[in-house]
């Protein structure tokens, strides 16, 4: 499958490999399919979403153990289903990057909304927090990278 994309360029991608946000994501809820990119390398920290039915919207994403957060909260049954959890090892967790507003070198991440993804029945959407609990997270895992590594 070919696509258009203003940031990437044109691509061409296995329709194994598109996230299907079934009720988009918030502010662009006509948006359902993306596909994950990243640089090459064996340990991208940044990656793009990028949406397959309108080429100019690509969105930074990051794993939030960049920000060192580990998310801790509950789906709800709605979201479960939504997502057609079976194995919570399946879950990935990303965040939005966004410019600072007030500093336009910083870059950073909307932790408060992660995007949960089902890694592999590859559905998706963003999840609201009241409040993050942030917590320190001195290594990195393998396996989180090969996971976020398979979806792109």
């Amino acid at each position: 499958m070919e696509i258009k994309s203003s940031f990437l360029g044109e691509q061409s991608i296995d329709s194994n490999t598109i996230i299907t946000f079934p009720y988009g994501i918030p502010g662009f809820e006509d948006q359902t399919r993306f596909k994950l990119f990243h640089q090459e390398g064996d340990n991208p920290l940044i990656f793009w979403l990028q949406s397959l039915d309108d080429e100019s919207l690509t969105f930074s994403v990051a794993q939030p153990s960049i920000f060192n957060i580990n998310y801790n909260f509950a789906l709800t049954d709605a979201e479960e289903a939504t997502l057609e959890i079976e194995d919570t090892a399946d879950i990935l967790i990303l965040v939005i990057l966004h410019k600072d507003e007030t500093d336009q070198a910083t870059i950073k991440g909307a932790i408060k909304s992660p995007l949960v993804i089902n890694g592999t029945k590859r559905i998706g959407l963003q999840k609201a927090l009241a409040q993050v609990a942030q917590s320190i997270t001195l290594t990195e895992t393998s396996n989180e990278l090969h996971q976020i590594s398979s979806l792109a």
